[in-house]
């Protein structure tokens, strides 16, 4: 009786078809406290590594291994004003152009570049690809839809 009723409901949309998933692990390059709170609650039951420059990020992301890669480009409040500064080695471009080059580290994980910055997102996307990697770029205010269809809950 319990095989009909579920296969009445699937067949009427109304069943509950989602199946809890496994932890993943997730890595963050993100300077903005608030967005640090937005990760932890997205990726709650995840493990979830936050880091918010970019030495540190290049130490975590060789010593781990990630599911999923979230990179902001902009990390210093003056890169929040323009791209037209000389220190890009200190913003998330430089973690995409060392991972470009380091083609072993976490190769598997996906990327998203989800920085506000679109030109510095959308280079540091192409500098990933040029790499034969799988990156893409989704401006925060879009990343939990996106969040949402790659990793549902």
């Amino acid at each position: 009786m319990k095989k009909i009723v579920r296969s009445l409901l699937i067949r009427l949309g109304l069943a509950d078809l989602s199946a809890d998933r496994e932890p993943i692990d997730v890595f963050v390059l993100d300077d903005d406290e608030v967005r640090h709170r937005w990760f932890e609650k997205e990726f709650k039951k995840d493990n979830l590594e936050i880091v918010s420059n970019v030495e540190d990020a290049k130490k975590v992301l060789a010593e781990k291994r990630f599911d999923a890669i979230f990179l902001d480009h902009d990390l210093l409040p003056h890169h929040y004003e323009s791209n037209d500064h000389d220190d890009f080695g200190r913003t998330g471009y430089a973690v995409a152009e060392w991972l470009a080059e380091n083609e072993e580290v976490n190769r598997s994980a996906s990327l998203i570049v989800h920085t506000r910055n679109a030109d510095g997102g959308l280079h540091m996307v192409e500098k990933l690809r040029g790499s034969g990697r799988q990156a893409e770029y989704v401006p925060f205010p879009m990343l939990h839809l996106k969040v949402r269809s790659y990793w549902k809950k």
